[in-house]
């Protein structure tokens, strides 16, 4: 059994890792009384990408909300902590003016504009640019989701993956220094997630971009992390690298699908609180 994170503090980044985003002990209210996040804290390093592991409810889409600005349209806000991007502290930023600052949420759900074409899809993530450069990045959108260029057609249209694939080019057209996805294998057969998930490692190593990443597919995320935050009841109760997560008793028995150590007596199952172990 691993020993209890403190909870209350500000989560280092690996050593020796400069962190472009840094989540310092907020907490989250929506509608003024309702409390999701309770203290949260984690550190992305730049460069990096770094998955955060919860079930449903722990607050890991409440958390990307918080940082790009969009719990407003939620009634949502933060009322407590800091979140800094490059040292800039970005709390209370309009979520517009936070892409232009370099970081693009690719939203649970793909989110794409089904009465609009691939193209144009493509061209309205690039709509906080003022450079010329935009249909040399659509061509490298086309080299990565190769499909995309053959769908002339309306997306909504496109099958599951095909829109999980646009909406990560969608978030491409922005010159993104952070890309924050929401389940990015939802919905997706086996075979795709594996080919998506191959298209987010190489996005990060080709482009340099970080990538904070929360996804339900524990073992496909920490395949590609290289540091992970487990999640509960809106707190950080684990992390560590990716690797130690894989191998730890807890992380194996409820997110990887397998037994962690070997049970005695499966007598108690029924009555068995996880937190209770990590808390």
């Amino acid at each position: 059994m691993s020993e209890a994170p403190t909870l209350d503090r500000k989560a280092p980044p690996p050593p020796a890792e400069e962190p472009l985003l840094e989540v310092n002990n907020i907490e989250v209210v929506y509608n003024d009384v309702i409390l999701v996040l309770r203290g949260l804290s984690l550190a992305v390093p730049k460069g990096k990408i770094v998955a955060l592991l919860g079930a449903n409810g722990a607050g890991k889409s409440t958390t990307l909300k918080a940082i790009s600005g969009l719990l407003k349209t939620e009634e949502g806000e933060v009322t407590r902590g800091d979140i800094r991007f490059a040292g800039e502290r970005i709390n209370g930023v309009e979520a517009h003016q936070i892409v232009r600052k370099g970081i693009f949420q690719v939203m649970e759900g793909r989110r794409i504009v089904a009465d609009m074409t691939c193209l144009e899809n493509l061209r309205l993530g690039a709509f906080t640019r003022s450079d010329g450069d935009v249909k040399r990045d659509i061509e490298m959108v086309y080299a990565y989701f190769p499909r995309l260029k053959e769908r002339t057609g309306l997306a909504g249209y496109l099958s599951g993956g095909e829109q999980q694939m646009l909406a990560i080019g969608r978030a491409l057209m922005a010159r993104p220094k952070l890309i924050l996805m929401d389940e990015p294998s939802m919905g997706l057969s086996p075979l795709l997630v594996k080919e998506v998930f191959g298209i987010i490692r190489r996005l990060n190593e080709e482009l340099g971009i970080t990538i904070l990443l929360v996804e339900q597919n524990a073992r496909m995320a920490l395949s590609v992390a290289s540091f992970g935050y487990v999640m509960e009841q809106g707190k950080v109760v684990l992390d560590g690298t990716a690797e130690a997560l894989a191998n730890n008793e807890d992380v194996k028995e409820f997110y990887l699908g397998g037994h962690g150590a070997e049970r005695k007596s499966f007598r108690n199952l029924k009555s068995f609180k996880r937190r209770k172990r990590w808390l």
